[in-house]
Order: structure tokens, then C-alpha cells, then sequence
């Protein structure tokens, strides 16, 4: 069922939103070749608390950490660990927060030092699809239009879009009704309303969309080996269209 949430219900997840947004500025500050997993997860926990939140993955699903930091052919889900980051990594790095009751959920990738140009390019279509995305949530659309612009967008590159794994509502849940794939066909599923806080997530492959589940049972890598890119924001539909919440930029939620 999907819950439709009320201004001032939007306004906690925007404050969770943003603390998630901030929390991935210092991570980001910190990836750089040398650094190590548990490292950044240390940044966003440390980050997080200082600002009176509580970090949203810790313990949910027995999850171990604050971040989900996925490298390299890794979708999602990755255990932040020793592993060391390298030149022309990238770094996928998904962070939650909870204020008063609320989620906030956000994700970049990050390129570590310099990275090449296919590297790139993957980084930057996947962050596109998501603005494109994010562009379909006005009143009255269809949920399907936003997978449809992401998917359509993603596989003119070349790209691998996967379908296991989707963005969601959110709330006082992490993941709520109703769930968002990055594919679809256009004008089909539910309307969208004002009131609905959804987190959209792009996970793009630079090749082929199938995926498989590591051998700790968390981590998510492609098929073929190649690299994945994924970037997320929390948004809010409103009136007068979407409003992203994991944002530094103000808001009509501030």
C-alpha cells in the first residue's frame, strides 16, 4: 500500500535527506587512492550521529554498516571492509538516515583519482538517467514513465539496466510501496500523486544487465565482470512536480 505523506511528514525526510547528502560530501573528500573501506564508512557513521541522526543501514536486515560501498563490478550492497582503493577505481557509495522516525536514502559513485573515459561516461549517463527520472515525477504520470526514461536513456549508450534490483517509497520505512524499476514501459503502473517520497536509483552496467549475488551473501556484482554505476536521490512529488530532497540546493521543505 502506498503511504502519500503529509508537508510536514516531507519535511523530516527532507532533513534526513539532507544529512545523507552532506554525509556523502565527506566521503567524498576522503576517496582517493590509499583509503580503505572502513575508512569511508567511519567518515559517513561519525558524520551521521554528530548530527543528532541515526545511520539508516546499520543493523537493518542485519546489514553491518552505515554505507554500502560497492567498487569497481560491484552493483549495490557491498560490506564496507579493509579493501583498499586504487587509481581508476570507482566507488559506489549508498548512505541512509533516519530523523525522528524518517528516512533519508542517497547515492553516488565517485571516481577515485583519474579514472578513463568509459569509466566516465558510464558515471555520467547513469547520473542522467536518474535527472531524467526524476524529470517523469509530476502528478498525474505513470510510475513505469520514470523506469522507461532511465532504461530508454541508459540502453541507447549501451548499457546494461538492471531489473533485480529497484528504487522504492520511503518513509518511516526504508523501503515502502511502491517499488520503482529502472525499466518500463511508458504510461503503465500506478499514477503518479503529490504526496508520494520515492527513491530513485539507477544501477547501470557497462555491459551486459545480468547480475549474481557474491559469496557473503550481500554484495551484487555484473555477470561479465564490467563495471556498474549507480546514483540515487529521495525526492518528493508535489504539485507542482518533483522536489529532490537529498540535496544541498534549497527546497520549499526547508
Amino acid at each position: 500500500m502506498i503511504r502519500y505523506k503529509s508537508q510536514d511528514e516531507i519535511r523530516i525526510i527532507r532533513r534526513a535527506a539532507r544529512i545523507v547528502h552532506d554525509a556523502l560530501l565527506k566521503v567524498e573528500e576522503a576517496v582517493q587512492p590509499g583509503v580503505t573501506l572502513q575508512e569511508l564508512d567511519a567518515i559517513a557513521e561519525d558524520y551521521i550521529v554528530s548530527q543528532g541522526a541515526i545511520p539508516g543501514f546499520k543493523g537493518l536486515y542485519d546489514f553491518p554498516a552505515t554505507l554500502c560501498l560497492s567498487p569497481n563490478d560491484m552493483v549495490v550492497h557491498g560490506i564496507p571492509d579493509l579493501t583498499v582503493l586504487n587509481e581508476g577505481d570507482i566507488i559506489g557509495v549508498d548512505c541512509g538516515a533516519i530523523v525522528d522516525g524518517y528516512y533519508g536514502d542517497h547515492a553516488k559513485t565517485f571516481a577515485v583519482g583519474r579514472i578513463s573515459e568509459e569509466d566516465q561516461k558510464l558515471l555520467d549517463v547513469t547520473r542522467e538517467s536518474l535527472h531524467r527520472g526524476i524529470e517523469q515525477c509530476v502528478p498525474g504520470n505513470r510510475l513505469n514513465d520514470i523506469g522507461h526514461a532511465i532504461q530508454s536513456f541508459c540502453e541507447s549508450h549501451g548499457y546494461g539496466v538492471v531489473r533485480e534490483l529497484v528504487g522504492h517509497g520511503i518513509g518511516q520505512q526504508l523501503h515502502e510501496d511502491p517499488q520503482v524499476p529502472n525499466y518500463g514501459t511508458k504510461g503503465t503502473g500506478v499514477e503518479l500523486k503529490e504526496g508520494m517520497c520515492l527513491a530513485i536509483e539507477p544501477m547501470i552496467n557497462a555491459g551486459v544487465k545480468d547480475i549474481y549475488t557474491g559469496k557473503d551473501g550481500w554484495a551484487i556484482l555484473t555477470r561479465d565482470g564490467k563495471k556498474s554505476a549507480h546514483f540515487e536521490h529521495t525526492i518528493a512529488i508535489t504539485a507542482n512536480g518533483p522536489v529532490v530532497l537529498s540535496t544541498a540546493e534549497q527546497t520549499v521543505f526547508d
